[in-house]
C-alpha cells in the first residue's frame, strides 16, 4: 500500500523532531565507541546537507534529533545517517540486515511553545527511562549549551527562543517540579503506531511469536482475531492488512462480522 508522502508533512519553519528507532527494539549502542561513531556520522551528514541541529539524545535503541532542514533534505539526511551507522554496526558485530526501522518518524514544529517542550522532552528522555539524571547524561546535546558546541547550533537556538544559558538551565531544572512530567510525550500528536510497534502489540495481545500463526486458524477464528486487533489504539485497518498479508476488504468484512 502507498504511504503518505512527506511532502504533506513539511513544516513552514523547516524544524522537525525526528525519532530513529531500531528494528525489533534491539540495542544499537553497545559501548561508547558506538555512540561516538554515531555522532561522527551525524557530523558528516551536517557537513554534507548543511542543516542545523538543535537537540539530540542517544538512547539504547533509538535516537531523538531536532533538526532545521533548510534545504528540504530530511529523508536524505536520515537515510544517509542510518545507512552510514548501519554499515559500521554490521561490520563491527558481524551481522547483516537492517539496524533501523526503515520508516523514521518526524513531527513538524511550528510554534515556539512546542519547540521549547520538545527540546526539554528530548533532554529528559534518559531520566524518564531511569537511565540517568538528564544533566549527568553524556550522550545528549544538553551540555553543548554550556560549553563550546561541537554538533548543536546552540547559539542560534538560544537566540531563537530568547534565552541565555542560565534561563535555559532553569527552564530544564524546573521541569521536575511539573506534576506528571514523566508522562509527557512529544513524539507524536496523534497516537498512530508504526508497523514495528503494531506487530509487537499484536504479538503481545495474542501471546504468539509469529504472525503467520494467525493464518492457521479457521476463517471464523481468524476474523475474530482481526476484529480484536482492530481495537488496538493507534492501529489502522490498511496497516493490519499489510502486516497480515491479506486484503483490506477481508479486514473490513471481519470487523463487520464481529460487531457487538
Amino acid at each position: 500500500m502507498p504511504r503518505n508522502s512527506r511532502e504533506n508533512q513539511k513544516s513552514y519553519t523547516n524544524i522537525y523532531h525526528v525519532i530513529l528507532r531500531s528494528i525489533n527494539q534491539q540495542e544499537i549502542f553497545y559501548d561508547n565507541i558506538d555512540r561516538s561513531k554515531f555522532l561522527n556520522c551525524l557530523k558528516v551528514t551536517k557537513e554534507k546537507y548543511q542543516y542545523d541541529l538543535y537537540s539530540y539524545i542517544l538512547m539504547n535503541n533509538h535516537v531523538h534529533l531536532l533538526i532545521m532542514d533548510k534545504e528540504n533534505n530530511l529523508s536524505k539526511i536520515i537515510q544517509s545517517l542510518a545507512t552510514s551507522y548501519a554499515m559500521y554496526f554490521n561490520k563491527k558485530y558481524q551481522r547483516i540486515g537492517h539496524v533501523f526501522y526503515n520508516r523514521f518518524k518526524s513531527k513538524k514544529i511550528e510554534s515556539l511553545p512546542y519547540l521549547l517542550n520538545v527540546i526539554r522532552y528530548i533532554h529528559f528522555n534518559c531520566e524518564k527511562a531511569k537511565m540517568c539524571e538528564f544533566d549527568k547524561f553524556y550522550w545528549s546535546s544538553y551540555h553543548e549549551f554550556f560549553r563550546s558546541a561541537t554538533l548543536v547550533n546552540s547559539a542560534k537556538l538560544l537566540k531563537m527562543i530568547e534565552m541565555n544559558q542560565n534561563e535555559f538551565k532553569f527552564f530544564h531544572e524546573g521541569y521536575r517540579r511539573l506534576k506528571g512530567f514523566e508522562k509527557d510525550n512529544f513524539e507524536m500528536e496523534e497516537t498512530i503506531l508504526d508497523d514495528e510497534s503494531a506487530i509487537q502489540k499484536i504479538k503481545e495481545m495474542l501471546k504468539i511469536d509469529n504472525l503467520v500463526d494467525i493464518q492457521k486458524f479457521n476463517n471464523k477464528k481468524r476474523d475474530e482475531i482481526i476484529s480484536e486487533i482492530a481495537k488496538i489504539e493507534g492501529i489502522k485497518k490498511n496497516q493490519i492488512a499489510r502486516i497480515l498479508g491479506v486484503s483490506e476488504r477481508l479486514i473490513y468484512r471481519a470487523i463487520e462480522k464481529n460487531k457487538n
